[in-house]
């Protein structure tokens, strides 16, 4: 295995080891919820913001908070932070973009104590200039919260640079896709790039995804593969990616919120706060930002089309009401585009993948 691509493997792997290793660099570490947290801020700052996403693991704890009814993701956040294992951090950021992220904040502040909570609120209706006026305002709160958490001065001029990392890496991101759509990349690979981003610094990141290409380029297989393209919320359970191995299933380009979603919109020319609120204007695209004519949906059978898939995945985050009520009409709208797709619904407590192992065969069977 290249060395490149191990470090990514066992950082994706390994977060909490990740999380010590900057703790004992003496860096100060923010956690960042899911799922448009502005990292941005937490670097200039000179910390390292951290995603948080849960884990595949039994939820306990968090039960006295929760409904068995509601997303996954945040059971599992609130069960990791109640059993310590993000102790170390300075304090985490959650965004308000859906009704289980407002509640993730809420049963924090009683639950974790130790860790401040900081809200991120954003406007829905994101792009009028009085909507980002709101987000520049709401930045400005995560900053002076920022400040008397950790008793560090935010200095504006350092976003200049932040901004060009940040840029730089969506650059990268989005060529290591396009690498990873001729190439051969297997999915727990592809995952393990995407995942691994979450826990390192982006200057980090971007050089070791820059060699990965450079290798894949020179050394890589061009893939023979079934193409397939993904969408949803998050797709790194092992097991399921393992699914798409063992069916020789290629994944060709996503449209997954852990993955490629945040890497489509970069930080706009200008300096300051300002191009930053902009960014959050100019997204598109997502289940979680609000669009009322669901241009998502030709988002992604142009994109399908784009990558030449030969079928749509659609991974359906259990419980998560915006990915739900989009379904129908992407189910739709690949019909009408005579492309082939399936709907397979991932959970963060799934231990068996047995059925969707079935669906997946059997929808691989298909498509040869």
């Amino acid at each position: 295995m290249w060395h490149c691509l191990e470090t990514l493997k066992k950082v994706s792997a390994s977060p909490k080891e990740q999380l010590n290793k900057y703790l004992e660099e003496g860096k100060k570490v923010i956690a960042v919820a899911p799922v448009y947290t502005p990292e941005e801020i937490i670097h200039a700052f000179g910390f390292v913001p951290m995603g948080v996403w849960g884990a595949d693991i039994e939820i306990n704890e968090s039960k006295k908070y929760y409904p068995a009814f509601i997303c996954s993701i945040m059971q599992t956040i609130l069960e990791l932070g109640i059993k310590g294992n993000y102790n170390g951090v300075s304090a985490i950021v959650v965004p308000s973009l859906c009704d289980s992220l407002k509640t993730l904040g809420q049963n924090w502040k009683y639950a974790v104590k130790d860790i401040p909570f900081i809200p991120m609120t954003y406007p829905q209706n994101r792009k009028p200039d009085y909507a980002v006026d709101f987000t520049l305002e709401m930045y400005k709160r995560v900053i002076s919260d920022l400040e008397n958490i950790t008793g560090e001065k935010f200095e504006e001029g350092k976003l200049k640079n932040t901004y060009e990392i940040y840029n730089e890496h969506n650059r990268v991101m989005r060529e290591f896709t396009k690498v990873s759509e001729e190439y051969e990349v297997s999915a727990t690979d592809r995952s393990a790039v995407f995942k691994s981003s979450w826990f390192m610094l982006k200057e980090e990141h971007t050089e070791l995804v820059k060699e990965l290409i450079e290798l894949i380029k020179k050394e890589g297989k061009i893939s023979k593969k079934l193409r397939i393209y993904t969408t949803g919320i998050l797709a790194d359970a092992p097991d399921l990616l393992n699914i798409f191995d063992s069916n020789n299933m290629q994944i060709v380009g996503d449209d997954i919120a852990y993955e490629s979603r945040q890497y489509r919109t970069d930080i706009p020319d200008g300096n300051g706060l300002y191009a930053l609120a902009k960014k959050f204007s100019n997204m598109d695209n997502c289940t979680l930002l609000y669009d009322k004519d669901k241009r998502r949906v030709d988002f992604i059978i142009e994109e399908a089309k784009k990558k030449r898939a030969d079928g749509i995945v659609v991974l359906m985050t259990k419980f998560c009401d915006p990915e739900e009520f989009d379904y129908v009409p992407i189910k739709r709208a690949a019909n009408e585009a005579g492309i082939p797709h399936i709907n397979i619904e991932v959970d963060r407590q799934m231990k068996n993948y047995q059925q969707a192992n079935t669906m997946l065969q059997t929808f691989a069977d298909m498509l040869v």
